[in-house]
């Protein structure tokens, strides 16, 4: 079933990132500032039951994380390059009375996307992307605001339904977004300038043949989002919401649940420097067959002689010993997030070694999370199976070589 919160929470965090200026006593105005060149983080975790004819099926927690750059200012408007990333993880399954075993989120779905904004909110934006979901929030009146001050704008989301209902463009869903500001808010015991946005969907999707479709979607959102004035950025944002899907198969499917999202500023990474740095250390601590690069995500670890039992994610006897010593490595970036990555050799179907190489990736990144290196929020796990050999499959030592787990230190 579709998710409908994949990046919901974090696209409207990602399109409220605009500057507070105070103007006299009486008044406020906000407006969109941005630099070329800024490159920043936007972490959300959602959680959320799902219920299905009004009875809970499962909850989940799912990750958010978008990576965004400012590359250009142009007529006043700032073109943003982002990719959006959604991981899950079940926290709980009604039915079979399973509770999750991993602390860890493994890897969804990836989207990349490049939109411009204007000062007060406007969105330009090809039709062919699929994130944001939520656009043209917040459009601000391009006045002076007091506490209390009221306004609304149209807006509109945008989702995938390509995998769920066989909708094959993003679907597009208009609203009315209702503001107030609000004045100071405390976001873990500091205070910010903040600002509630309240709205509500409804839709009747066209019917899509051969398979069933939403003939109905409604819904209620509710946030509230916070300042840095010295940053010149939101700080952090929550949000409540509940959403219900009529299925054309009399099914009715309804999301609810809470938000919080954070903002994270990126400073440069230099790539070299770094794998200069773990190469010595590596060295140092005597680690056999482990191989470190530059990437275009960052920099990435290559862990070729860590060793499971064969078609098992439970390691060998004395594999730890070479985790604690990454781990030691993991610590000195700990702004950095990572991304556990598992590779199987080819000996299997294409299922079977996708799914043992996820286990495999989520058992190194449990491993690295119980260990304090990371928390959850900033660890995804995604395995590929056999997609990405490193070396022969025909040979033993190429076999070797490909059932590997690659840990990445993210650039942005």
């Amino acid at each position: 079933m579709y998710n409908v919160k994949q990046n919901v929470i974090a696209a409207l965090f990602l399109l409220t990132a605009f500057a507070f200026f105070p103007i006299d006593a009486s008044g406020e105005v906000f407006e969109f500032k941005h630099t070329a060149g800024d490159r920043y983080r936007i972490l959300s975790i959602v959680e959320e039951e799902v219920l299905i004819n009004g009875f809970i099926s499962h909850r989940a927690e799912i990750l958010n994380r978008i990576a965004v750059e400012i590359t250009g200012i142009s007529d006043g408007k700032a073109r943003h390059k982002a990719v959006f990333q959604t991981s899950e993880r079940l926290v709980y399954d009604v039915l079979s009375n399973v509770k999750t075993d991993s602390a860890g989120f493994i890897w969804s779905r990836e989207y990349e996307s490049v939109f411009e904004r204007d000062k007060l909110g406007q969105l330009t934006i090809e039709p062919r992307y699929y994130m944001p979901v939520v656009r043209n929030v917040p459009v601000f009146p391009g006045k002076n605001l007091n506490v209390g001050d009221k306004w609304y704008s149209a807006a509109y989301e945008v989702h995938d339904f390509r995998d769920a209902f066989g909708i094959e463009e993003p679907y597009k869903i208009p609203f009315n977004a209702f503001y107030e500001y609000v004045g100071e808010r405390k976001w873990k015991d500091v205070s910010y300038p903040a600002f509630t946005v309240t709205y509500n969907i409804e839709s009747r999707p066209p019917p899509v043949r051969g398979r069933v479709y939403p003939v109905r979607i409604s819904g209620t959102f509710n946030q509230l989002a916070f300042w840095d004035r010295a940053l010149g950025q939101i700080v952090a944002y929550e949000e409540q919401f509940r959403i219900t899907f009529f299925i054309s198969d009399g099914r009715r499917v309804e999301f609810r649940g809470k938000a919080r999202a954070e903002f994270v500023d990126s400073d440069d990474m230099d790539k070299e420097k770094i794998v200069t740095e773990i190469t010595k250390e590596i060295e140092r601590l005597d680690l056999k067959d482990v191989n470190v690069k530059v990437v275009d995500e960052g920099v990435s670890l290559s862990l070729e002689d860590i060793r499971f039992y064969p078609d098992s994610e439970r390691m060998l006897a004395g594999e730890e010993s070479k985790l604690e010593r990454i781990a030691d490595i993991l610590r000195r970036y700990p702004d950095r997030d990572v991304v556990v990555s598992g590779h199987a050799a080819l000996a299997g179907s294409p299922e079977y070694l996708l799914e043992l190489s996820q286990k495999r990736a989520r058992a190194i990144a449990d491993y690295l999370l119980a260990a304090n290196v990371r928390t959850a929020d900033r660890v995804v796990i995604r395995g590929y199976g056999a997609e990405k050999p490193i070396a022969d499959n025909s040979t033993e030592e190429g076999m070797r070589r490909n059932r590997r787990v690659e840990i990445t230190i993210l650039e942005n």
